[in-house]
């Protein structure tokens, strides 16, 4: 009994060494198996461009990371505003968003110049290439890391932004006094100021409403918004301005991003580029298409006079002045967004 009780401890040792040796293969299987969650947040419309681009986006960072990335796509404002998802981004509490460089006003004003804050500084399609798929959108992406702790991973966009408004705006004469929304950034108050309008601060989600309630005349967006959030149910009269054109920087949380093995960091920056890539053809193709669709709505559509849009320009100058003054390298990016044109 003694040999074979003792023949029973050496298996039962030799079995638990075993096991024990196994261990760390077994967790680090298991390791290599978790998945990373992937928040992706914004407040861009439902059937845009941009939110179908997040879609594809989504898929395919599951597809090509074989499932270890789970990414999850919150349009619309389903994880709250712009505030809190700028905020979120920053803090990591989500991981991707997206937002207008000129978001960053408060806290790199440099940025914000390459969100087309002031109005009228990028000139046409080609000169936002020219500007942001360079060396400048580079730099971007670089002061956004160091200043704010998110990385700009690509660039996609909404386009040209126009007047919708309650009653119909076909000069400077016919803005003044009209109550319209802006984002929370002083640089549109003052663009508005100066146009003789009645600039209203507001979170991007309560735009309906505030149409719908009068609080607000009139809103500035581009064609996609107008028709993805139903805003043409509440106003009628669209003035074709290109006022303000509005690219959306594809933002990661750079620690977050710099946590992940370096082929997923990879996928992360190559899949963003490539999709919002198609996302940038697909807007401008499609413009021109919504923008007859809005017609079928019963949107009443007009371009407001060259001569019209050349003194909202003139009236509205003085801004890359005032705005170039909030630090040397302000004024040096926006005398360098200017110069491509």
């Amino acid at each position: 009994m003694g040999l074979i009780n003792s023949a029973l401890s050496r298996r039962t040792f030799i079995k638990a060494g075993a096991a024990a040796l196994a261990m760390p293969a077994v967790v680090s299987s298991a390791f290599a198996q978790a998945k990373i969650t992937m928040k992706i947040a914004h407040t861009e419309g439902i059937g845009t461009p941009i939110t179908e681009a997040f879609d594809k986006w989504t898929q395919t960072l599951i597809a090509k990371s074989e499932g270890r990335i789970d990414a999850q796509h919150f349009p619309a404002a389903q994880l709250g505003g712009l505030a809190e998802a700028l905020e979120g981004s920053r803090i990591g509490t989500i991981q991707a968003t997206t937002a207008g460089p000129d978001s960053e006003e408060a806290i790199a004003p440099e940025i914000a110049a390459l969100g087309g804050a002031p109005g009228f500084i990028y000139k046409n399609e080609a000169h936002v290439d020219a500007v942001l798929q360079g060396e400048l959108g580079q730099r971007a992406s670089d002061i956004a890391r160091a200043k704010t702790g998110v990385e700009f991973v690509a660039y996609g966009e909404t386009g040209f932004r126009h007047i919708l408004a309650k009653r119909p705006v076909t000069s400077l004469e016919t803005l003044k006094g009209v109550k319209i929304r802006v984002p929370q950034l002083n640089i549109w108050v003052s663009f508005w100021t100066l146009l003789g309008a009645a600039p209203t601060p507001l979170p991007y989600n309560q735009q309906y409403e505030a149409l719908s309630t009068g609080l607000i005349d009139a809103i500035d967006s581009d064609v996609f918004s107008i028709k993805g959030f139903k805003f043409y149910e509440q106003a009628k009269h669209l003035t074709l301005t290109g006022h303000w054109f509005l690219p959306k920087a594809i933002r990661v949380n750079a620690a977050w991003l710099d946590s992940l093995p370096a082929d997923l960091q990879e996928l992360v920056r190559s899949s963003a580029k490539e999709v919002f890539a198609e996302q940038r053809t697909a807007n401008r193709a499609n413009a021109a298409a919504v923008l007859e669709e809005l017609k079928g709505l019963g949107v009443e559509v007009t371009q407001l006079p060259a001569e019209e849009l050349a003194k909202m320009e003139e009236l509205t100058a003085p801004l890359y002045d005032e705005f170039g003054s909030k630090s040397p390298e302000t004024a040096e990016m926006i005398a360098a967004i200017r110069a491509l044109a």
